[in-house]
């Protein structure tokens, strides 16, 4: 996922299918300690978009934890903001994903999109 400034790609020019569920989702700020209120987000392999009301710079360093709904495989990772949408949420860009997360992640869109076209 490259910088983007004030905009978020179209779902047909993304580089990675997305998935939009997720079990246990938690988001902390780095360096302010508290725990973000946050929505099901939808996901790929390289980053997320998480619905939010919290405004987070461009750039800011989020921890980011959650569950695959069907592997119920756990992603612990850190995350950088890459836009804000003001009062709707924040995409994000994960940073440093363990490549076995990276294969979870990827086995669960795939898995997802099959049931939506069966």
């Amino acid at each position: 996922m490259s910088p983007r400034r004030n905009a978020h790609p179209a779902p047909s020019s993304r580089q990675c299918q997305r998935f939009p569920h997720l079990r246990d989702l938690s988001l902390v700020y780095e360096g302010h300690g508290e725990h973000i209120a946050v929505r099901a987000p939808d996901i790929s392999s390289r980053g997320m978009f998480i619905n939010t009301a919290n405004h987070f710079p461009e750039g800011a360093v989020l921890q980011l934890r959650f569950r695959l709904t069907r592997s119920d495989y756990e992603v612990k990772t850190r995350c950088e903001v890459r836009y804000c949408l003001p009062g709707v949420g924040i995409g994000v860009e994960f940073v440093h994903l363990p490549p076995e997360a990276v294969r979870a992640i990827e086995q669960e869109v795939r898995r997802a999109n099959r049931s939506r076209k069966a």
